[in-house]
């Protein structure tokens, strides 16, 4: 059976950490990326959590893009879910900052798009925070 391409777009803390850490020990699915965006923390926090959360359980080779930092609208503060989560995502922990650094020069979107483009089909998008960079992605395509 091949496994199923999938992109993760998420704005983790602990609980898109739980979803994530399944989906890299599922061998019915290859995460090729991981997009950011806000939600339970800010977009560029959101961005450092996915990059901890693939050094430390040893899968730095993933691709991490940063995606958009406000609603569609353009609305952020009162969107950010801190209040619950913490400032970092996991608590006020304040876990060490990854050694990875995210992809440069290419959107949440724009790899969204690209990505889908080039399998045809075979991606899909688990979008586990706001729809952000998904309907950036689709109005791009």
């Amino acid at each position: 059976m091949c496994a199923r391409k999938i992109i993760i777009d998420t704005d983790p803390g602990v609980d898109d950490t739980f979803a994530i850490l399944l989906a890299l020990r599922s061998p019915e699915v290859e995460v090729v990326g991981i997009t950011s965006l806000f939600g339970n923390v800010r977009t560029k926090m959101a961005t450092q959590n996915a990059l901890y959360i693939l050094e430390k359980f040893g899968r730095p080779d993933i691709p991490v893009y940063e995606g958009h930092h406000t609603s569609i609208v353009g609305e952020e503060k009162e969107r950010i879910a801190d209040f619950v989560h913490g400032d970092d995502g996991f608590g006020n922990t304040n876990p060490p900052p990854p050694s990875g650094k995210m992809v440069e020069g290419k959107s949440a979107a724009e790899f969204i798009v690209e990505t889908a483009n080039a399998y045809p089909g075979e991606v899909t998008v688990v979008a586990l925070a706001s729809a952000t960079n998904v309907t950036l992605a689709l109005r791009a395509d």
